[in-house]
């Protein structure tokens, strides 16, 4: 009988405990959307990517230039001439490949200058998230925007304007 009421009383306190967490939530979104060195990057990057777009369109647009000119001239041209055309069209195809791939993969250029400009600003963030819990005594904050899935957050839970207050900006205004 002891051992019963030892186990209730074990398992109530568990209950108990896990019940008293404090939980809060932020969107990562709206916080960004709210911080000026951000969208300053962001434009930055589709500027970047843009410009290497325009650099990849061209060198597949001198492939295909390339193939044009072979396919008007192959009747003219003997099998040596071909085989040489056609290793120059291959060398220009795969060079635009991998000038694509080296800009745009995933360990491509526009990756790592990503993750370089946006480093700084989620630290900061993360700064002000874990000042925000301290400050108020929180256990757990969620971003409602990862992975996490939350069905239905009370809105007097969410930190984001607190967090964007600590981040020394004024929540509500968009940064533009």
């Amino acid at each position: 009988m002891k051992r019963i009421i030892l186990a209730l009383l074990f398992t109530l306190t568990a209950c108990t405990g896990a019940f008293a967490q404090r939980l809060a939530f932020v969107d990562s979104d709206y916080i960004l959307k709210h911080m000026p060195d951000y969208i300053s990057v962001q434009k930055q990057l589709n500027a970047l990517s843009d410009q290497w777009q325009r650099d990849v369109d061209n060198k597949f647009q001198e492939v295909d230039r390339l193939y044009k000119a072979y396919q008007a001239d192959q009747v003219l041209m003997t099998p040596d001439m071909k085989k040489k055309r056609e290793q120059e069209i291959d060398d220009k195809e795969k060079g635009a490949k991998d000038f694509q791939r080296q800009k745009f993969g995933p360990d491509g250029d526009l990756v790592q200058r990503s993750n370089a400009l946006i480093k700084p600003i989620q630290d900061r963030i993360a700064k002000a998230v874990q000042e925000v819990a301290e400050g108020d005594d929180l256990d757990m904050i969620f971003d409602k925007n990862s992975e996490v899935i939350m069905l239905y957050a009370n809105p007097r839970y969410d930190k984001s304007a607190e967090v964007i207050t600590k981040l020394g900006l004024k929540p509500g205004a968009l940064a533009k």
